[in-house]
């Protein structure tokens, strides 16, 4: 073994003794909803899923749950709590796939650095500067996911829930049901997961004894998704002063389809602009290739 070598290998349990020792001494902040658990664990809030047992968990869960044990919640950072509850993802999840990322930027950067000084001689800085930035790009990694999925989950729930803006309407305008039927009846029509997060809500809100318009609303806010939170205002007027909506919702449910074709189209023209800025790139990469070849000929000859 090298000097270098030895020096990476030190520099590693270096730092895992450090890091071990500053996991030991700083504070960590519980999660409330666990530390009620453990104190009551014959109640479950029917909010929340249940806690999975050790053997179905994985290993992402694993680990974000020890860092929310003991990593500091300003090291941790903001969750993006709505994208996350839109997507159906527990928080140490996500947590647990940030430390995952960054801790194999921490074991691939110097199993490589330690295999490339076997050929070459390697600064001790340029392995250990790697290694920060390659843990900090992927600790970030995560939330560039989370929103992207997120972004296509509300598209997807935009469509579903113009379909069930019309079935609502439909309801009231056939059976003259009553709001929280028409709701509840419009949700039972669809299999998608919109139709089933809007009828799990609602089923909450008749067990809690609360206004279906309200439910909807708390989801709205919770999965930050504005048009649901439109429809739970008209169906809060209509349940309150029996106002008939049947032409509001018509109206609202194709508003919201215009604006999607809109975001489509616009969306369909960039990705056409886009592919249009190879063909001339190409043509004058061949035309320099061209020029290049004629003016070599010349000095050449």
């Amino acid at each position: 073994m090298t000097l270098l070598q030895m020096w990476i290998a030190a520099g590693l349990l270096a730092g895992a003794g450090v890091l071990f020792l500053v996991w030991y001494l700083l504070p960590a902040d519980p999660d409330l909803g666990d530390v009620m658990a453990r104190l009551r664990p014959g109640l479950t809030s029917p909010s929340r899923p249940s806690t999975p047992s050790p053997a179905d968990e994985t290993l992402s869960s694993r680990v974000g749950r020890w860092g929310q044990r003991h990593l500091p919640s300003g090291l941790r950072g903001e969750a993006p709590t709505r994208d996350l509850a839109l997507l159906g993802t527990p928080v140490h999840v996500f947590y647990g796939e940030k430390l995952l990322h960054a801790g194999a930027a921490l074991l691939i950067v110097p199993l490589l650095s330690l295999l490339l000084s076997m050929a070459v001689d390697v600064t001790l800085y340029v392995p250990a500067a790697a290694t920060l930035i390659l843990a900090v790009l992927l600790w970030f990694v995560p939330n560039l996911e989370v929103k992207k999925n997120a972004a296509k989950a509300r598209t997807e729930f935009s469509r579903a829930l113009a379909s069930y803006i019309d079935l609502v309407a439909l309801e009231r305008k056939s059976g003259g049901a009553a709001t929280r039927q028409a709701l509840e009846d419009a949700a039972l029509r669809g299999d998608s997961w919109p139709f089933r997060r809007i009828s799990e809500a609602l089923a909450r809100s008749d067990f809690a004894r609360t206004q279906p318009a309200e439910a909807l609303h708390e989801l709205a806010v919770e999965l930050a998704l504005p048009d649901l939170d439109d429809l739970a205002d008209t169906m809060r007027l209509s349940g309150a002063e029996g106002v008939e909506v049947y032409e509001t919702l018509r109206s609202r449910s194709s508003s919201m389809r215009q604006a999607r074709l809109t975001a489509e189209l616009a969306q369909a023209n960039a990705i056409g602009e886009r592919m249009g800025i190879p063909v001339p790139l190409m043509g004058l990469s061949i035309a320099l290739i061209v020029v290049v070849a004629v003016i070599m000929n010349l000095v050449v000859h």
